[in-house]
């Protein structure tokens, strides 16, 4: 599989692409050659590459989208994942008042913050 890049080529005077091609003694690669796409010219040593002029600037900060605000501050946290009544197990997840399975997305009336979470 061979890759290009661009190359001022000292034959022809074009910039075109260049194709680097291995080499190769018997199966063993021993190194790499330039080949210009424009005139077939073969550079042994070192080629001409074209200096880069950078990467276009295609995106702005105006194109990054705005952040996303779900859940507003009083609703924030108000989760059972964050309240002190959340038992975790390997098996499953229970409500420590009511003994039923819960997700920690889940909501209930009976929150309690968690002691760590109001150091935070």
């Amino acid at each position: 599989m061979s890759s290009s890049r661009e190359i001022e080529c000292t034959a022809c005077g074009q910039t075109a692409l260049a194709r680097i091609e291995p080499l190769y003694e018997g199966f063993k690669r021993v190194g790499e050659e330039v080949v210009c796409t424009a005139c077939g010219h073969r550079y042994a040593d070192a080629a001409p590459f074209a200096a880069a002029a950078g990467r276009p600037q295609v995106f702005t900060a105006a194109d990054k989208p705005c952040p996303l605000n779900i859940f507003a501050d009083d609703e924030r946290r108000k989760s059972c994942g964050w309240c002190a009544h959340f038992v975790v197990n390997p098996f499953n997840q229970r409500c420590g008042i009511t003994n039923r399975e819960t997700q920690a997305t889940d909501l209930c009336m009976r929150f309690e913050s968690q002691p760590a979470a109001d150091a935070e």
